[in-house]
């Protein structure tokens, strides 16, 4: 693994990323304005999820609107923060935070699959509850912690 790292460090995209004076700042910003929306739309659907925000409309509704967004800020967090990435890779995955960071987006991702695959499944029994059952407060509640710690750990990335 610390071949290919070497090997992505040392590549002309890496070297430009890191000397240039304003390509680093240009990608954390669209990086920083990409979870953004991903976590200001997740936030609706999961406060939702949790009973706490939009109580009159249904979960599935939200969702419909909302998820569209997640997908697009995910895919642009994603491009940029590859793009972060490329620029320092060995230097990142010296730093704690990057890999607690890449963890929990993977604990995100496996809790919004068991909730799509298992949850999900009865949504019509829930759907327009104002207060949904455990398992999907449950499933919103460990989502938004997910991804505001996510938020917290790609912050801290810049103070190592």
């Amino acid at each position: 693994m610390w071949d290919l790292l070497t090997w992505i460090d040392a590549s002309p995209m890496a070297e430009e990323i890191r000397v240039s004076l304003w390509i680093f700042p240009a990608l954390e910003i669209a990086h920083v304005a990409a979870l953004a929306l991903v976590l200001g739309s997740i936030a609706r659907v999961d406060l939702r999820l949790v009973g706490l925000a939009s109580r009159h409309r249904s979960i599935s509704e939200i969702s419909r609107e909302m998820l569209p967004w997640t997908w697009v800020g995910f895919a642009f967090a994603t491009l940029f923060g590859v793009l972060l990435f490329v620029g320092q890779p060995v230097r990142y995955v010296e730093i704690a935070f990057f890999d607690v960071k890449i963890i929990l987006i993977l604990l995100a991702g496996l809790n919004m699959l068991a909730f799509e695959y298992l949850t999900r499944r009865s949504v019509g029994r829930w759907d327009r509850a104002p207060t949904p059952p455990l398992q999907v407060r449950l499933a919103g509640g460990l989502s938004l912690a997910f991804w505001i710690s996510v938020a917290i750990c790609g912050r801290l990335i810049g103070f190592v």
